[in-house]
């Protein structure tokens, strides 16, 4: 059971953390709750299991970074966690995990995205991904995003009185 103030921080946290030196600080102000306050009913509610995790959605974009791209490769079963964990140690590598295959049509199997200041620095990247990781060898496709979609955090159902249920 939450009471109706952790169900008021919820809709303000959800709105996502203010870019400022204390944002616990500024999130309590309008509740009448102290920063210390305010991380504690985080930290329970976190204990509790009604939030789930807590993570930063990076705007690429805006930090310059105006290419990316999923690169999906072909691999051997036998390798892909080998490879994956190399291909994942890479710091311009955001993104590598494994997937099922898709039929012949889409036969991809390990999944790696890369973000650059644009095209030609992702695919610099990549060659040099796909020379140090052995990956020359095996089948791929480079897919470019055309577009930026917002991206944003989970959303609580604050309806509920017995429970928050979170969405992703």
């Amino acid at each position: 059971m939450i009471d109706d103030l952790d169900r008021q921080l919820l809709a303000i946290f959800q709105k996502g953390l203010p870019i400022v030196s204390r944002p616990y600080a500024e999130i309590g102000e309008p509740l009448n709750l102290s920063e210390d306050e305010v991380i504690n009913r985080l930290s329970k509610l976190k204990q509790q299991g009604l939030i789930t995790r807590l993570g930063v959605i990076v705007n690429h974009r805006k930090l310059g970074y105006q290419s990316n791209a999923m690169v999906v490769f072909n691999v051997p079963d036998s390798l892909v966690d080998q490879i994956g964990e190399h291909v994942s140690q890479f710091k311009f590598v955001n993104l590598c995990y494994q997937r099922p295959r898709r039929g012949e049509r889409w036969p991809y199997n390990l999944y790696c995205m890369i973000h650059g200041k644009n095209r030609d620095k992702v695919l610099q990247q990549l060659e040099c991904l796909i020379a140090s990781c052995g990956l020359i060898k095996f089948e791929r496709e480079i897919l470019f995003s055309r577009q930026c979609f917002k991206q944003r955090g989970a959303l609580y159902n604050l309806d509920s009185k017995q429970k928050v249920l979170i969405h992703g």
